[in-house]
């Protein structure tokens, strides 16, 4: 009897062993807290720099676009982390500030004769060319020293270039518009000397340049005047009034011209709000955004 109540105990002690084994190799196996990557830091210099940027965040589909921006989904997390209220502006100032920019582009030619029709000058680039000229116009950076946070999203570019030219590269306008963009000489020759460049409008390449780098200028000099230096062209800073945002500002400015839409003590003002509906939608539902 001795012997198997000593062989009872000494059981109930290995089970006792191995049970406390196990529940050790549990929190062994518990996975340690990960630790977020260090993000690398850079300032480009220089006037022009072609650095790329990263992808622009994506935009509000079709019509929702052109209201207010669409409400985000609740959160699954049982605690989300509180959210950082914006410090910039989302709103124009009810009149404008003395602009930045003292030496500012011609104003846009007077419209055209109807009865005038385009005509087509050397050899058209292909789309696969066009587009991929325009990707790299908007990732350029056109002021890198004084405003390096502006940034040109690639559908802007894109949907611009298709409502002005129907992406021909070849193509002069009876106003004197030339290219993808349809920029005026007189317009190329001011920004090649306010940017210290020298691109050639005739190029599709350097004709994407001069768009892009013209929206960059429109976003900073409708900026400083109306918006803070806040210089986001996001569709979801949009209500439905369309002198709600940069961005439909800026679309309007580079149709009429900087003096249409920002004047000094004014307020904002859309003059061509067909056009600005335009390209808005193109910035979602163009097939030009497929290349």
């Amino acid at each position: 009897m001795r012997r198997y109540r000593s062989a009872v105990v000494a059981a109930v002690l290995v089970v006792v062993g191995v049970a406390g084994c196990a529940r050790e190799g549990t929190r062994a196996q518990e996975p340690a807290a990960a630790v977020a990557p260090a993000e690398a830091t850079g300032e480009a210099t220089g006037d022009v720099a072609a650095v790329p940027t990263s992808a622009p965040p994506p935009t509000a589909p079709g019509r929702e676009s052109m209201g207010a921006a669409p409400a985000r989904s609740a959160s699954a997390k049982p605690s989300p982390k509180p959210t950082v209220k914006p410090t910039r502006a989302t709103a124009p100032r009810a009149v404008a500030k003395p602009p930045t920019e003292t030496k500012v582009p011609p104003p846009p030619p007077k419209p055209s004769s109807t009865a005038c029709k385009p005509r087509y000058v050397g050899t058209q680039a292909t789309r696969a060319q066009a587009g991929a000229a325009l990707a790299d116009a908007a990732a350029r950076v056109y002021w890198p020293t004084s405003a390096p946070d502006i940034r040109i999203p690639p559908a802007l570019v894109k949907a611009t270039a298709w409502q002005e030219s129907g992406w021909q590269s070849n193509i002069v306008a009876c106003d004197g518009g030339i290219g993808l963009m349809q920029v005026m000489p007189a317009t190329a020759e001011w920004m090649n000397q306010r940017f210290e460049q020298s691109y050639d409008i005739d190029d599709y390449r350097d004709n994407a340049y001069l768009g892009a780098n013209y929206l960059a200028w429109l976003t900073k000099y409708i900026g400083d005047m109306y918006f803070e230096q806040d210089y986001r062209l996001e569709a979801g800073l949009c209500t439905a009034e369309l002198d709600s945002c940069l961005l439909n500002a800026v679309i309007a400015a580079y149709n009429y011209g900087h003096g249409a839409v920002a004047r000094e003590g004014r307020p904002l003002t859309v003059p061509n709000p067909q056009y600005v509906r335009n390209v808005r939608a193109l910035m979602t539902e163009c097939v030009c955004l497929d290349y």
